[in-house]
């Protein structure tokens, strides 16, 4: 059970991490546009809003496959 913690408590703080990162890319210039990439569905009518980050879910996965990758090939 305790190696349960650590590895919920790694995931919640590279989680962390990854909000911060968008959450403040609009404050950074080198990273403006980091959440609205172009893929990202956006739809709008009404009172109702919908955002589907596709694109934007595809490049954090692949960054977070390798940065995942990277930490199991060193550790071993």
């Amino acid at each position: 059970m305790n190696d349960l913690a650590k590895v919920l408590m790694a995931a919640g703080g590279a989680l962390f991490l990854v909000g911060l990162l968008v959450w403040g890319s609009s404050h950074v210039p080198g990273l403006r546009g980091l959440d609205r990439l172009p893929g990202d569905l956006a739809w709008e009518q009404g009172g109702v809003r919908v955002y589907a980050p596709i694109a934007t879910m595809l490049v954090l996965s692949a960054v977070l496959t390798l940065v995942l990758w990277l930490a199991q090939s060193f550790r071993r």
